[in-house]
C-alpha cells in the first residue's frame, strides 16, 4: 500500500527478525524504478544468547549505515512482532547513525501500541512512521501512526493513514506520509537551552508567563533575539539552564566536555545558545547550525597618554632625504677634488682642498657665511649655488613642519599583531577559559600559536570567563601590561559598553586579525533540528536582522574602532618637546671634547718621538 509514497531514487533497506512474515509488504520488491533494495534478516536460533543476537543486529547496523552513504536517499522498512528486536534496533540504529532525518524509517509490526512503548523515542526524533498490521481478520486493515517530536510516551500518536483492501489508502489528517514535522511543530513543545552570561547574553530575572507567582532566568540580547525568532516561526517554548562551570567548553582530559558544549552533547539541553567557533572537535559531539558571522579573533590593548616623541625634530624630512644630505656632503666635494686634480689649477693639496669644499657645504646647509677665494672654476662657483638654493628649500620646510610637528602627541599602539605580543616578554595575555582557540596553541606543534603555547608555560597567559572581561579591562588592560585576545565581535561590544559608561575610548583593537571564526548556535548530535533553525538563521543574516540587533543594543558599537594615533594641540613648548634636540647636541659636543683630547694627546705622542729622534741624532 506504500508502494507509491516511495521515491524512485531510493534506495530500500528491509530488515527483518526472520521469525515475522512480510507477506503483506513483499510487493515492495517488485516495484520498479527503485535505485536499489537490500534484505537484512537477523535470524534468532533457538538457545540462542541474547548477545549473541544483538551483536548480529550491531554488524548488520553497520552494513546498513555504508548503504546508507552510498545511496542518493534511503527508506529503512523494519518488520518484527518482537518487541525486544525492535526496542534493540532502535538502540543501535541510533548509536550507528543510521536514522538520520533524510533516512526514512517504517517500523511493519502487528504488536499494539501499548507495547511499543520503547519506539517512542526513536519514532518521534526521526523521519519515522509506525504501520501497524491487523490481518488476523478477513479483511486486513493497516494502520499507519506519526509520533510527533519532544512528546511522552503516554501522548497518543498522530493518525495519519489507513488502508483497507476496499477502500485502498485514506489520509486521515492534513499532513502527507513521512511529514517534516520538523519544520513546524503542530504540538508546542518546551525546548532547553543552554546560556551563559556574557556581553552578548545578559540574564534577567522575570515572572514565568504560565505561572505568575514564580520567576525564571531569561536572557537578553541580539542572540536571545535570534531564539526568540525560531521560537515563534518553528512554534515551540523554551527555557534556560546554565552550564556547570560557566564556560562554553573544551574537551578535557578524560574525554568528556565542559561548559555548554558539555552540556548540549550529554543531552541536557536541545540547543546552545553561545554564540559558538566552530572547530572539528566539537563536530564530533554537536551539530552547528548555519553561522551567523565570521569573525577574526583580535588584539585589545589599553591606549597610551598623548606624548611627545623627543626625536621629532628628525620626522620633517624622510630617512631618504637625510641619507641624500649626507652623500651629498661626501660625494659634492670628492667630485670637486677629482676635477681640479685633473686640471692641475689648485694650489691646495688633495685632501686640504676636499676639507674646505666639505666644509663649505655644511656652512651653507647651517645658514653660515662662507669666503671664496678668486681661484675657482665657474662651474664650482654653479654648484655651489645650486646647493644654497636647495638647502634654502630644505631649511624653510624643515622649519615650518618642525613648528608644526612639535604640537603633535603620540599615542602609543604597541600590539598590532600577535608576534608584537610574543616580542615582548612584559605583557601578559588574557584568553577566554576553555575555548576553542586555547585548544589550538595548546596542541599545536609548530608556528606562531605554538610560541603562544610556550608562552603559557613562562606564566604569560591568564584565563578567565567571558564575564569577567568587562572588569579586566578597567584593572588590567588599562594599565598596558596585559592585553585581551577575544573574536571581535565580542570585543566591539565591550569597547561600546565601556564608551557608553565613560564616554572615552581608552582601548585599541590591533589591526592583524588571525583564527578565523565561524560563529553560531549548536544542537544535539544528528538533531533534526538543524535544517529547521539553519533555515531561519539564513533568512536572518541575509536580511540584515542580526546586525541590526546588534547595532540596537550597543549603539556606540563603531564610536572607538577608528581613533587616530595623533593629536595636536596649542600649549607651550617643555623640556621634553626639545629634549631630543639637547641630546643630539651633547652628543656631538661630547664627540668634539672627545676628538679635541685624543688630538692633544697625539701631538703630545708625536712631539715626544721628534724629540726621542734627534737626541739619537745627536749621539
Amino acid at each position: 500500500m506504500l508502494v507509491p509514497a516511495f521515491d524512485p531514487r531510493c534506495t530500500i533497506l528491509l530488515l527483518t527478525d526472520g521469525s515475522t512474515s512480510y507477506d503483506h509488504i513483499k510487493g515492495i520488491g517488485q516495484v520498479r524504478g527503485l535505485l536499489g533494495m537490500a534484505v537484512f534478516e537477523v535470524a534468532a536460533a533457538d538457545g540462542q544468547e541474547p548477545n549473541v543476537t544483538q551483536a548480529q543486529l550491531d554488524q548488520v547496523i553497520s552494513q546498513a549505515q555504508r548503504l546508507r552513504q552510498l545511496s542518493w536517499c534511503v527508506t529503512v522498512v523494519v518488520v518484527s512482532d518482537d518487541p525486544a528486536f525492535l526496542a534493540a534496533f532502535a538502540d543501535f540504529s541510533l548509536n550507528g547513525r543510521l536514522l538520520l532525518w533524510p533516512t526514512r524509517l517504517l517500523v511493519v509490526t502487528r504488536l499494539p501500541l501499548s507495547e511499543l512503548q520503547d519506539l517512542h523515542e526513536t519514532i518521534s526524533m526521526t523521519n519515522a512512521m509506525l504501520l501497524i498490521a491487523d490481518d488476523t481478520s478477513l479483511s486486513p486493515r493497516y494502520i499507519v501512526y506519526l509520533y510527533l517530536p519532544y512528546t511522552t510516551y503516554d501522548i497518543s500518536p498522530l493518525r495519519v493513514a489507513s488502508w483497507t483492501p476496499h477502500r485502498g489508502l485514506r489520509l486521515t489528517s492534513h499532513l502527507p506520509l513521512f511529514p517534516d514535522k520538523f519544520s513546524k511543530f503542530l504540538r508546542r513543545p518546551s525546548l532547553v537551552v543552554t546560556a551563559q552570561r556574557s556581553v552578548l547574553t545578559r540574564p534577567v530575572i522575570r515572572q514565568d508567563p504560565d505561572d505568575p507567582s514564580r520567576q525564571q532566568l531569561w536572557f537578553t540580547g541580539h542572540v536571545p533575539n535570534m531564539l526568540e525568532e525560531f521560537a515563534g516561526s518553528v512554534n515551540f517554548s523554551y527555557i534556560y539552564v546554565l552550564s556547570p562551570d560557566g564556560t562554553w567548553g573544551i574537551k578535557q582530559a578524560d574525554g568528556s566536555w565542559s561548559g555548554m558544549v558539555g552540556v548540549v552533547s550529554r543531552k541536557e539541553a536541545d540547543i546552545g545558545l553561545g554564540p559558538f567557533g566552530v572547530s572539528a572537535s566539537r563536530a564530533e559531539v554537536v551539530d552547528f547550525l548555519w553561522p551567523v558571522m565570521i569573525t577574526n579573533s583580535r588584539i585589545l590593548g589599553g591606549r597610551g597618554m598623548p606624548k611627545v616623541n623627543p626625536w621629532g625634530f628628525l620626522l620633517p624630512l624622510a630617512p631618504l632625504v637625510w641619507v641624500a644630505i649626507l652623500t651629498t656632503l661626501l660625494v659634492v666635494p670628492a667630485i670637486a677634488l677629482l676635477m681640479s686634480s685633473r686640471l692641475s689649477l689648485k694650489m691646495a693639496t688633495g685632501q686640504e682642498r676636499w676639507t674646505v669644499d666639505a666644509f663649505q657645504l655644511i656652512r651653507v646647509l647651517l645658514q653660515q657665511d662662507i669666503s671664496e677665494t678668486g681661484d675657482c672654476w665657474w662651474w664650482e662657483w654653479l654648484v655651489l649655488g645650486v646647493w644654497m638654493m636647495m638647502t634654502l628649500v630644505l631649511t624653510r620646510s624643515y622649519a615650518g613642519n618642525l613648528m608644526s610637528l612639535l604640537a603633535v602627541r603620540y599615542i602609543q599602539q604597541p600590539y598590532q599583531s600577535l608576534r608584537d605580543v610574543l616580542d615582548d616578554p612584559s605583557v601578559t595575555m588574557i584568553w577566554q577559559t576553555n575555548s576553542t582557540s586555547s585548544g589550538y596553541f595548546r596542541y599545536a606543534e609548530s608556528g606562531i600559536l605554538w610560541e603562544v603555547g610556550e608562552a603559557e608555560k613562562k606564566g604569560r597567559i591568564f584565563y578567565e570567563r567571558v564575564v569577567d572581561h568587562a572588569r579586566s579591562l578597567d584593572t588590567l588592560v588599562r594599565k598596558g601590561d596585559h592585553v585581551l585576545i577575544e573574536e571581535e565581535m565580542m570585543l566591539t561590544i565591550l569597547t561600546s559598553q565601556h564608551f557608553s559608561r565613560t564616554g572615552r575610548c581608552d582601548f585599541y583593537m590591533s589591526r592583524e586579525g588571525f583564527l578565523t571564526w565561524m560563529i553560531t548556535l549548536i544542537v544535539q548530535k544528528d538533531s533534526p533540528l538543524v535544517s529547521t533553525l539553519s533555515d531561519r538563521i539564513m533568512r536572518i543574516t541575509e536580511a540584515g536582522l542580526f546586525l541590526k540587533w546588534m547595532k540596537d543594543i550597543t549603539p556606540n558599537s563603531t564610536s572607538c574602532l577608528y581613533q587616530p594615533t595623533k593629536i595636536t594641540i596649542t600649549t607651550t613648548f617643555s623640556a621634553s618637546n626639545v629634549s631630543g634636540m639637547f641630546v643630539a647636541l651633547g652628543a656631538g659636543l661630547l664627540s668634539g671634547l672627545l676628538v679635541f683630547v685624543l688630538e692633544i694627546f697625539s701631538a703630545q705622542v708625536l712631539h715626544f718621538e721628534i724629540s726621542s729622534h734627534g737626541t739619537r741624532m745627536i749621539s
